[in-house]
């Protein structure tokens, strides 16, 4: 989220009485850490981002596109799995028929 974007909620949360709890006086001096907060987190993302665990960058002043954007990553990441659901062979089928006989022979 951009300084800019990041100042105008802190004044959303501040005018709106429903949303003054999101809002601690803690995050007016801490904000003054803004570039610096900025530059550890590129720093950090640099030095910890691998194929097997990458991490998803997202533009976060339009809340619409952020949840766009990560619904995008988990659905291209859930398609990367290429998940199915298991087999069912001829061993398992007639324990199952085994199974449901049972359940059908039951009283009540």
């Amino acid at each position: 989220m951009s300084k800019a974007e990041q100042k105008q909620r802190f004044l959303d949360r501040l005018e709106e009485p429903a949303k003054n709890w999101k809002f601690g006086t803690a995050d007016v001096d801490e904000r003054q850490q803004f570039d610096q907060y900025m530059k550890c987190y590129e720093e950090m993302v640099r030095a910890t981002a691998t194929v097997q665990a990458p991490w998803y960058v997202v533009p976060a002043d339009n809340k619409w596109f952020t949840r766009l954007v990560v619904a995008d990553a988990i659905e291209q990441a859930l398609t990367g799995l290429r998940l199915k659901f298991p087999e069912v062979g001829e061993a398992q089928r007639a324990v199952l028929a085994q199974a449901k006989a049972r359940l059908l022979a039951e009283k009540g």
